[in-house]
Formats: C-alpha cells, sequence, structure tokens
C-alpha cells in the first residue's frame, strides 16, 4: 500500500466520552463538527451515540443534514451557525435545532418554523457568536417566550485555567441567564476542567474526545503510520530534498516515506519533526513536500516498512508543537488519501 493508514479507536474515543461525563453532575453532549475533527462523523457519532450521547454539536446545517443521515431520528443535533438564510428546509426537514445567534436569526426562525426547537447563543466576551449583552436584554423576553432548548456561551481561554477571562465570561454569562428557566451550557473541554462552577445543564466536549489538549489524560485515538517508499544510502557531503536543506555529516540511509503536505502534514514543521521506526526516533530531514518526506533511519536497527508519526510515542499535539499550531489543526486536516481503519 502506497498510502498512509490512520487508525481510528473508536473504543479510545468513548473512553475519552465517558471519563468527561463522570467529570460532571450535568448532561454531556459531544462535538463532531468539521467531519468528527477529520475523523469521519458518521462512524464517530454513531459510536459516542451507542455509549449514550444523545445530543450533538456541528458547525453548520449542511453538517446537521450529514449526521442525521448517519444517526436516524432521535438524537438532538444542535447547529452552532444557527439558522442562516436557505437553511430553513433542511432544519425543517431533518429535525435540526439551530443556536440562533442573533435578532436576524430568530426573526427568520420564528418566521419561517413557529414552534421549531431552537437554542440561543450569547457572547460572554469572545466577540464571534452569539447576542452581546444589550442585544439580549432587548429580545430575552421573547425568546423565552418562545421555549428555547438551550441558553450557551462559549469559553475564549479555558485552555488556560489561570486565564481571568474565564471568570469574566462566567459571571457575565450569569447575569445574563441566572434566573431563567431553560437549560444553560458554558463549558466544552477545557471548561469541563475548570470544575463545577462552569458545568450547568450540559457540557459539550471536542477535542478531549479525540485525545487531544487540554485533556491530558485522554487516551490516544489516533495513529498515523506511513509507508516507506524507497531508502537510499547517502554519502557525507549530499543533500536530500528541495532546496538543498539538509546535508549528510555522515554516511547515512534515508527513508522516503509515503505523505507530505497535501496528507495535512504542514509543511512548516520539518526542520522540527519526528517519527518512530519501532522502538528508534528518527528525524524528518529536508523539506515536507507534497506528496514525500524524507527520513534518517541510519540509526534504526532495520529497514523499516513504515514509519509511526501518530500513535505512542508523540500525541497530535507533538506535532502541533513542532508546527507551531494546535491539535485541532493537525486532526482535521487528516488527509483524504489515507486508508482509514477503525477500532471497535
Amino acid at each position: 500500500m502506497a498510502t498512509a493508514t490512520l487508525t481510528i479507536d473508536l473504543n479510545a474515543l468513548t473512553s475519552n466520552w465517558r471519563a468527561l461525563d463522570a467529570m460532571t453532575a450535568c448532561e454531556t453532549a459531544a462535538v463532531v463538527k468539521a467531519d468528527g475533527y477529520g475523523l469521519g462523523a458518521d462512524r464517530v457519532a454513531r459510536a459516542l451515540a451507542n455509549a449514550g450521547a444523545r445530543k450533538f454539536f456541528v458547525a453548520a446545517t449542511e453538517e446537521g443534514a450529514a449526521l442525521r443521515q448517519a444517526l436516524g431520528p432521535g438524537p438532538e443535533i444542535c447547529v452552532f451557525s444557527g439558522h442562516m438564510a436557505g437553511d430553513t428546509d433542511m432544519i425543517s426537514d431533518l429535525q435540526l435545532t439551530p443556536m440562533l445567534n442573533s435578532l436576524d436569526q430568530m426573526l427568520r426562525h420564528f418566521e419561517a418554523l413557529p414552534g421549531a426547537p431552537f437554542g440561543i447563543q450569547l457572547d460572554t466576551g469572545m466577540n464571534r457568536l452569539g447576542m452581546e449583552p444589550h442585544e439580549w436584554a432587548a429580545v430575552r423576553d421573547i425568546a423565552i417566550e418562545q421555549g428555547p432548548t438551550l441558553i450557551m456561551s462559549h469559553l475564549a481561554c479555558a485552555d488556560d485555567p489561570e486565564h481571568p477571562m474565564n471568570p469574566h465570561q462566567l459571571a457575565v454569562f450569569r447575569e445574563m441567564t441566572d434566573g431563567l428557566d431553560v437549560p444553560r451550557s458554558l463549558a466544552a473541554t477545557g471548561g469541563i476542567l475548570l470544575g463545577p462552577d462552569y458545568h450547568f445543564d450540559l457540557t459539550r466536549p471536542g477535542v478531549g474526545l479525540y485525545g487531544g489538549m487540554p485533556y491530558v489524560e485522554a487516551t490516544p485515538v489516533v495513529t498515523l503510520d506511513i509507508p516507506v517508499i524507497q531508502v537510499r544510502e547517502v554519502a557525507p557531503g549530499e543533500t536530500v530534498g528541495y532546496s538543498n536543506t539538509w546535508t549528510a555529516e555522515r554516511p547515512s540511509r534515508v527513508a522516503t516515506i509515503a505523505a507530505g503536505y497535501a496528507d495535512g502534514l504542514i509543511r512548516g514543521m520539518g526542520g522540527e519533526a519526528w517519527v518512530h521506526a519501532g522502538e528508534t526516533r528518527c528525524k524528518i530531514i529536508g523539506r515536507i513536500s507534497m506528496d514525500m518526506i524524507g527520513v534518517d533511519i541510519t540509526d534504526a536497527t532495520s529497514d523499516p516498512a513504515s514509519v509511526e508519526l501518530i500513535g505512542q510515542h508523540q500525541s497530535v499535539d507533538t506535532l502541533a508543537d513542532w508546527a507551531g499550531t494546535i491539535g485541532y489543526e493537525i486532526l482535521t486536516s487528516m488527509g483524504a488519501r489515507y486508508y482509514r481503519r477503525y477500532k471497535s
């Protein structure tokens, strides 16, 4: 096989959901936007539904439509982007719950689908989605009369437990919602870890389900094994790859592996990144190109058939650190060319 194998451990995924659920005394939903963080929303969501999740969150109505086809009737599917123009038929036909973000969305939903389920998203300081305090004050009574299923907001700095933005947003959320007889949600993965004050009636873990930070105790979900196409001898002074960025300082054995930036392996991490050939740590050398990467396997005990980029030795967050990004980007960039193998 000339493409990498992405192994997705659904047992690890559901174990993470159960562990996060056990940290709270409220309902635990699951965020499966961006095709289940790149891992296949259909397979991910069905596994989580079998584990007990009954509420799912996606980014857009189109994602919700695909998820409904995978899950069938029953589980609630909430759409973070709300009720956008052109979404009405899908929301109605597929029983989706938009998180309304503005007065315009409220009017669109109430006029087009009177009596249909909806939630409300409030902005507590992130300045991304949701109604600001003054907007909410103007429409709160009207919205509550229509019976929202949920009022939510989103924390901007939950991955930093000491950040003052966390208690600030908590206070604003309470000011905007205390006394309302509606279920509330503020915490995603990071918010769960901040403790009970942030849990309210529903939590919405996302990246922690998939083995990412800030949930350091998560069970790894993803393994990425990349096949070796060719191994060659490289003499001292010879170079490898585009622009001659790596020069051999000793007699070396160099493996060319079958993945690159077209598979979501960020080009900028090349100078820092490593793979494993068995238990031997091997340096990625030269430029990461579109379909191939060079690896110095001189210290490996034998020429490997494949190397491990993500797995027991290093996580998606390890790669993210090398690339100067976050684990979310690594997960959601996983290439379409990978052969995907699901363990359950």
